[in-house]
């Protein structure tokens, strides 16, 4: 008699037809399997490197963004810019304005905003801001804000291998008319995708003051406090320090401070389409000097305004110059502001004011600086 052979249970199906088992599915949420994935797949990167800018290249930035009256006033109330001109319509009146308009650090805001993804998403250090200029004319909410930049230059840093460094020029435009709102430029450190060799030197004038030792200059002995904040005021406490043989200075530092919290760091930033991980990412900023997110640096510049307004009568912002953003200000950090007067003139496009020149310095709870710029701005006349 012939004897069947044995069958393999784990591997016959016996389905009457020879047919092989379906295989098993894959269970994508199974996390050993999802971490091999992960490991496996490309990630599909945003930004761009510093090999990807060249001198003369135009960007346009998409999507834009319809400023309201809503994101106005968010920005302002969260940065404590209290002037009642951008708030109530009487004051506004009196400025000359149909309605509260558009206040220009929101404005800045979101003119940078809007140039994150293409311009600074990789990440890199914030080296400084100049020419920040705004129209003679108001903008009201409801405007199509369109932004473009233009790349003025690209340089390799001498001690970063890993940075190139870039500089644009941006310009937010008037999307109906094509009336420029607000300019500026901007320069960068930006990843490189393939680090260069570099002599890893720093700047001559940083070498020259190593060499010469120390010579930074001594403070002035006298400091002088305006005794408020209209245009006379500030050309009488300036007339003052003149006349002490320049030993003495128009600076002081404002009461007010301003912790961060999630509403600053989080919320005012994804407000102007700012996409930088540097201020939502947790888990990527995890290991970075930080060690969490960070407020966005037009929520600190605005800050410190805020803060030097408040003492002031500003009739008029003009522009701001030589800005730079010296440390990380993180969930938990208050925000001060010193502000030192350079110079009064009495120019403005209004006789209802006259224009002062100011240096601001923003600081945390520590006293270290984090923020520092000029301003130019037009001062109300108290005999106006």
């Amino acid at each position: 008699m012939t004897k069947e052979p044995q069958r393999d249970s784990d591997t016959d199906t016996d389905t009457g037809s020879g047919e092989q088992p379906e295989p098993r599915p894959i269970d994508w949420t199974d996390p050993d399997t999802f971490a091999q994935a992960l490991e496996q797949v490309e990630t599909k990167e945003k930004g761009n490197y510093f090999e990807d800018f060249s001198e003369g290249d135009l960007l346009e930035h998409d999507p834009g963004l319809t400023l309201t009256r809503w994101g106005n006033e968010s920005w302002m109330s969260q940065t404590l810019n209290h002037d009642p001109a951008y708030w109530r319509a009487d004051a506004a009146a009196e400025r000359g304005f149909d309605e509260p308009p558009i206040h220009p650090d929101y404005l800045t805001a979101a003119t940078l905003g809007i140039t994150v993804e293409d311009l600074s998403e990789k990440g890199g250090y914030f080296l400084g801001r100049t020419d920040v200029r705004f129209p003679g004319t108001p903008v009201y909410a409801g405007t199509e804000l369109h932004v473009e930049s233009e790349v003025v230059s690209t340089a390799t840093s001498s001690s970063r291998p890993e940075f190139g460094i870039v500089t644009w020029r941006t310009r937010g435009t008037d999307a109906e008319t094509g009336d420029v709102l607000c300019s500026y430029e901007r320069t960068n450190m930006i990843p490189r995708r393939e680090p260069v060799a570099t002599d890893g030197g720093g700047s001559a004038a940083t070498a020259d003051a190593d060499a010469n030792g120390d010579n930074t200059p001594a403070l002035p002995e006298t400091f002088v406090t305006p005794d408020g904040g209209y245009f006379e005021d500030f050309v009488a406490a300036l007339e003052t320090a003149e006349g002490d043989d320049e030993n003495a200075a128009v600076a002081y530092r404002h009461e007010r401070g301003r912790t961060q919290d999630d509403v600053t760091v989080a919320s005012l930033p994804l407000a102007t389409l700012n996409t930088a991980k540097q201020h939502h990412n947790i888990d990527v900023m995890a290991d970075s000097p930080s060690g969490d997110i960070v407020t966005y640096g037009d929520v600190t510049r605005s800050t410190a305004l805020g803060h030097a307004r408040s003492d002031e009568q500003t009739w008029r912002e003009v522009g701001f110059d030589d800005e730079q953003f010296h440390t990380f200000v993180a969930a938990g950090d208050t925000v001060y502001a010193f502000t030192r007067v350079l110079d009064a003139e009495d120019d403005a496009s209004t006789d209802a004011a006259g224009t002062v020149r100011f240096e601001h310095i923003a600081f945390n709870q520590d006293d270290e600086p984090v923020y520092s710029g000029t301003r130019t701005a037009e001062i109300q006349k108290r005999t106006a």
